[in-house]
C-alpha cells in the first residue's frame, strides 16, 4: 500500500510506541522488550517490509512476453502464463519526497497518523466488541482495509504527486477515512471509559516533547531556513554587485581597463624635439 522503506519503518516503530503508551488501556499491549522491538520490529515487520519491497521492484520490472498461451511448449510455461495475467499491467513506485514542500510534509504525517489510527481501532474494536482474535471479522476486516487501502493510497498518492490532473482527492481515500473515523466512534460509544483512562505522567511528557520536537523542526525546515537561505543568497548578489561596480573604471563607459586596452598618448609625446 505505502511502497516506501522509511514510511514503513516510521509506522513499525511508531506502533511500538503507542503499544508502551497504551498499555494501561489495553492488556495485550503489554509485552517484554524483546518482543517489542525484536519480534515485531525487526523480525516480523521488518522481513515483511523487505520481502514486500523486493516483490515490488519484481513487480515494476517484470517483462511480458505477449505470445499465445498454446504457442509455450511446456506445461510449466502454460501455467506460468495463466498465473502472470492476474498480475498488474504496469506497477508505480510511490516517492513521498516528505521534505520537499510543506504540503507534502503535511499530507505524509497525515497519512501516517490515519494508519496509525486504524492500527489501533483492530485491537480496541476486539477489546470492545469482545472477539477473539481469531474470529472471522477480524480477518475479513483486515482483508477489506488492504484492497480498500491500496486503492486509496493511490488516489492520495497522485493528488499529491500531480495536482494539475488530480485538483481533488479521490473518493476511495474519503471512504476509508471515513471508515477510520466511523471505527473510532464505535469504540468510544461502547467503550468511553477504556479510552478516558489517563496517560501516565512520565507518558504525556514524551509525547509533548516529541510533538515539540516535530513541531520545531517544521518550523525550521519550512519557514526559518528558506528565510535564511533567501537572505544568504540576495546578500551574495549585493557583493557581486559591488564588486562588478568597484572593477569597472578607467574609460567612463563602465568597462574595466585591460593589459590589451590602448592609451592613446598625448600629442607631442615619444616625437622628435623641436629645433
Amino acid at each position: 500500500m505505502i511502497r516506501d522503506w522509511w514510511m514503513c519503518m516510521i509506522i513499525s516503530v511508531m506502533f511500538e510506541f503507542l503499544e508502551y503508551s497504551l498499555e494501561h488501556q489495553l492488556p495485550n499491549f503489554s509485552e517484554c522488550w524483546w518482543d517489542h522491538w525484536i519480534m515485531d520490529v525487526l523480525v516480523c515487520n521488518g522481513l515483511g517490509i523487505y520481502c514486500g519491497m523486493k516483490t515490488l521492484e519484481w513487480l515494476s520490472l517484470k517483462t511480458y512476453k505477449w505470445q499465445g498461451l498454446w504457442n509455450i511448449p511446456t506445461y510449466k510455461g502454460k501455467m506460468k502464463r495463466i498465473a502472470f495475467q492476474f498480475t498488474p499491467y504496469s506497477w508505480v513506485r510511490f516517492e513521498w519526497k516528505p521534505a520537499s514542500n510543506l504540503r507534502r510534509w503535511l499530507a505524509v504525517c497525515g497519512i501516517i497518523l490515519v494508519f496509525l489510527l486504524a492500527e489501533l481501532n483492530t485491537f480496541y474494536l476486539k477489546f470492545v466488541l469482545w472477539m477473539p482474535p481469531e474470529h472471522y471479522l477480524v480477518l475479513l476486516r483486515l482483508v477489506f482495509f488492504v484492497n480498500v487501502g491500496g486503492v486509496a493510497m493511490r488516489e492520495i498518492y497522485d493528488f499529491m504527486d500531480d495536482p494539475r490532473f488530480h485538483k481533488k482527492l479521490g473518493q476511495q481515500a474519503w471512504l476509508v477515512t471515513a471508515i477510520t473515523a466511523t471505527e473510532l466512534l464505535i469504540v468510544i460509544k461502547y467503550d468511553p471509559h477504556t479510552l478516558t483512562l489517563s496517560l501516565p505522567f512520565y507518558i504525556s511528557q514524551c509525547w509533548t516533547l516529541g510533538s515539540v520536537l516535530v513541531l520545531t523542526w517544521t518550523v525550521w525546515r519550512f519557514f526559518l531556513r528558506d528565510i535564511t537561505l533567501r537572505y544568504k543568497e540576495i546578500r551574495r548578489q549585493k557583493q557581486e554587485s559591488r564588486g562588478d561596480k568597484g572593477k569597472a573604471v578607467g574609460n567612463g563607459d563602465g568597462h574595466s581597463l585591460g593589459p590589451e586596452d590602448d592609451v592613446p598618448e598625448p600629442e607631442g609625446a615619444g616625437g622628435p624635439a623641436p629645433n
